[in-house]
């Protein structure tokens, strides 16, 4: 490792000098080390937010970050927190940073963070449709080195990498399993193929998973202890945050409500059932009622022109998906009572024509006092929020950084 290995990350108490357990410049330390994960974990914070991730009073907080600084350990600036002044800390750059790879059908998007949660480098590119694993990994691990050259980034720098894929993920092997939007890749170890073309250790994870995950690190959404992520695309998934944690269940197979049927009597799914969430809204459903009457196939694009230009037809197809997508949720809600619902994929710049009747289906089939104190509101990070948030999970792994 180079000098800026983030193996210097530790603060070593008396600069590595060995302490007493039990002494004060050991307590000093412990709470300097929680402060620290906290930070790893969460990205900025205030230190009242600092102070009830870590359990710590305010005034312990106080002490050790100014030690901190001084130390040159975080970066502190004003800021506001609901409404007041606040003192918002970050953990200064080391030179380490964390990949974020976001695998679609369509599409590889790689992004770089430092430490202190700042992107670096970034780019993306299209991927045929139906592309097979070996074909999708490559194009990753190009990507991959492309962003690392143009960031000036070696790869003794790189803690490790996140990729998140559309699909679920058995979390004991990293197998992709039967359920993915991506079909030619089930029954593939991505963990153990992606490491060796990225040459750095990888962690796999659903996107929807990874969306939830921004949301509360990069997103407006940090102070959210419970939240739900709702990912919108060819596939439909959701993201659970429980507690101020990703949730997993039993082997990391949650969250499936495209698969939550809807209509007893609707279409055959891919999953086998039928009436499935997924036949009813998502962006293949949609573009397929849509091209039955349209000269040439529609797009996405085509879905979010056409909503902003009034065209009934396409107005109807997006206000049936968005109370599907409500009632679906609703499950979720009266079931985990989060307090904010955030809908993200390849619609959100359909804005409240979207959102509105998701809000008037959660409304008609949630508990009402659940509906009524659920605020849901579209994904402020677009199409980057899979990539920053398979960014976070690796800036998340205090263990594993330091």
């Amino acid at each position: 490792m180079s000098a800026e290995s983030p193996s210097t990350m530790r603060a070593l108490p008396a600069a590595g000098r060995r302490t007493k357990p039990g002494s004060q410049t050991a307590l000093r330390a412990r709470n300097q080390q929680r402060i620290q994960d906290a930070l790893l974990a969460a990205g900025p914070q205030t230190q009242a937010e600092l102070s009830r991730a870590t359990g710590l009073s305010s005034a312990t907080v106080s002490n050790i970050v100014r030690h901190m600084s001084d130390s040159g350990l975080v970066k502190t600036e004003p800021t506001t927190s609901s409404g007041r002044r606040a003192l918002s800390v970050r953990l200064n750059d080391t030179g380490a940073v964390a990949a974020g790879i976001d695998i679609g059908r369509r599409h590889v998007r790689v992004v770089l963070a430092t430490l202190g949660y700042r992107i670096i480098g970034e780019d993306s590119i299209s991927l045929p449709a139906g592309h097979s694993a070996d074909e999708g990994m490559d194009a990753a691990a190009e990507l991959f080195d492309s962003v690392l050259a143009a960031a000036d980034v070696g790869r003794d720098r790189v803690l490790g990498a996140g990729v998140g894929i559309p699909g679920p993920i058995d979390r004991r092997s990293g197998t992709v399993v039967r359920g993915a939007i991506l079909p030619e890749w089930v029954g593939i170890n991505m963990r153990e193929d992606l490491a060796v073309r990225l040459r750095v250790p990888v962690h796999i994870d659903n996107d929807a998973n990874l969306g939830a995950l921004a949301q509360v690190t990069w997103g407006p959404h940090g102070g959210c202890e419970n939240l739900i992520f709702v990912k919108v695309a060819t596939g439909i998934g959701a993201g659970l945050v429980i507690n101020g944690s990703l949730f997993y269940g039993h082997v990391g197979i949650t969250g499936e409500i495209g698969h939550a049927t809807i209509s007893d009597q609707g279409l055959i799914c891919r999953c086998g059932n039928r009436g499935c969430l997924e036949t009813v809204a998502s962006t293949a459903t949609m573009i397929d009622l849509l091209s039955r009457a349209a000269a040439e196939p529609v797009t996405t694009t085509d879905i979010i022109r056409q909503a902003a230009a009034g065209d009934p037809a396409t107005l109807r197809v997006v206000d049936d998906a968005g109370m599907a997508v409500g009632r679906a949720v609703a499950g979720i809600a009266n079931a985990l009572n989060p307090e904010v619902i955030v809908v993200g994929g390849s619609l959100t710049e359909l804005g409240d024509a979207f959102l509105n009747p998701i809000e008037r289906g959660l409304l008609r089939h949630a508990v009402p006092l659940i509906g009524e104190t659920t605020t849901v509101t579209m994904s402020s990070l677009g199409d980057r929020a899979e990539a920053l948030g398979a960014a976070a999970l690796v800036l998340a792994m205090a263990d594993a950084v330091l």
